[in-house]
């Protein structure tokens, strides 16, 4: 018997281990197999069929006709920080803000996928990047060092499907990452 299979994407900073380890404790018939998405290609994966569903970083499509074809199921925030060189003055602070950054030089992104290039110029010294503290771990070096922002926009992570795919097996999943238990009803 051939078992159908769940592919599911993921962006950088997005861990998905835990789900998996509950979708085979819950002993479900179907596959997950998880794929790592580059942020800057989050929609196209899920608009190819690539993948049948995706943990993505919001904001999601602007134009409201592609974001009304999708399932959004928001999950979590992603705390804001910045990341510097570990001998910057900011390292004392436990948490900085954006008058602590006045006169500090941003390094601002080129690119969704870039995080990992922004984390490497701080390293040096020459300013701070701002992102969330998921990609800051993700690309963390001991050159620098990461502190909250305060007051800053947390970003997103949701669960986008397309709406004309929605399945039982999906909805499995959406239980799944939603904590419910094979033996917990909707």
């Amino acid at each position: 018997m051939i078992h159908p299979t769940l592919r599911v994407g993921f962006v950088p900073g997005v861990e998905p281990d835990r789900f998996l380890q509950r979708w085979k404790q819950g002993r479900r018939a179907a596959r997950l197999e998880l794929v790592p998405v580059p942020q800057s290609q989050q929609d196209e994966v899920i608009a190819d069929g690539e993948v049948d569903m995706c943990f993505a970083r919001d904001p999601l499509p602007s134009d409201r006709p592609a974001r009304d074809t999708l399932h959004a199921v928001p999950l979590w925030e992603e705390q804001p920080v910045v990341v510097i060189n570990t001998d910057h003055v900011l390292t004392v602070l436990a948490e900085v803000t954006a008058a602590d950054l006045g006169d500090e030089t941003e390094i601002p992104a080129q690119h969704a996928d870039d995080a990992a290039d922004r984390v490497a110029v701080a390293a040096t010294g020459v300013g701070y990047a701002r992102m969330p503290l998921s990609l800051a771990r993700l690309h963390h070096r001991k050159d620098v060092a990461h502190r909250p922002l305060r007051g800053a926009e947390p970003t997103r992570i949701v669960l986008v499907w397309p709406r004309d795919d929605d399945d039982e097996l999906r909805q499995a999943f959406v239980g799944v990452v939603r904590g419910r238990t094979p033996r917990s009803s909707r």
